[in-house]
């Protein structure tokens, strides 16, 4: 058992230095399993699987839990980021220090709360995620500075002009096509990798996130 267990910890300790983790529910075994994100393209699916191309180049096949989701990704005008809109923004710090949106998705009001706060990203190197209620909007021309406050502090965030403003609504497997942009969450299921949620671009358009 302790040999078990110390495989374990190495095991562990290697998943949280190469990725950024979240916790899925493995609703075949109840347990709960450690989940990650993967970015990508769709070469071909079916009702139970797809072939997935990573960003970085490397293919797989990525099985579809059976209770797994799909959300649609989908871009809308900056003017629809008001005062009280629930917000994330994946940013990068300027050379002032400054966060400047990579993006912006607006939460629809069903989805308030989610993953509220601030963190690493791994959209980019350095990158941070601010999951937040929007208390003040400056117009700055056609760019924005978004006061945001969560439950544990506040951020302030500047939106250039030009950078993707995108919003969510629920999807179905017809969005699963060859050369569809996909985000998913997945985690190992009898050694493969399982998705739990799919985020999807119609026609090509990027998750960007």
């Amino acid at each position: 058992m302790l040999r078990i267990h110390r495989r374990f910890v190495v095991t562990l300790v290697f998943v949280l230095t190469s990725i950024h983790l979240a916790v899925a529910q493995n609703t075949a075994t109840g347990r709960v399993a450690q989940s990650y994100r993967l970015r990508g393209t769709i070469l071909e699916a079916n009702d139970r699987a797809m072939v997935f191309k990573e960003r970085g180049g490397e293919i797989s096949t990525i099985e579809f839990d059976d209770q797994f989701s799909i959300q649609e990704v989908y871009p809308i005008a900056m003017s629809t980021i008001e005062r009280n809109s629930f917000i994330g923004t994946a940013a990068l710090a300027d050379s002032n220090g400054r966060l400047v949106a990579i993006e912006v998705h607006v939460f629809p009001e069903s989805m308030r709360g989610t993953g509220e706060g601030h963190r690493p990203w791994d959209s980019l190197p350095g990158s941070t995620m601010t999951n937040a209620n929007v208390e003040e909007l400056i117009s700055v021309g056609g760019s924005r500075e978004l006061h945001l406050k969560y439950k544990d502090g506040e951020k302030v965030v500047f939106v250039p002009e030009g950078a993707p403003i995108v919003t969510y609504r629920p999807g179905n497997s017809s969005l699963l096509v060859s050369g569809a942009n996909v985000i998913v969450v997945a985690y190992e299921k009898n050694g493969k990798p399982t998705a739990s949620r799919i985020t999807v671009g119609r026609d090509g358009f990027k998750p960007p996130m």
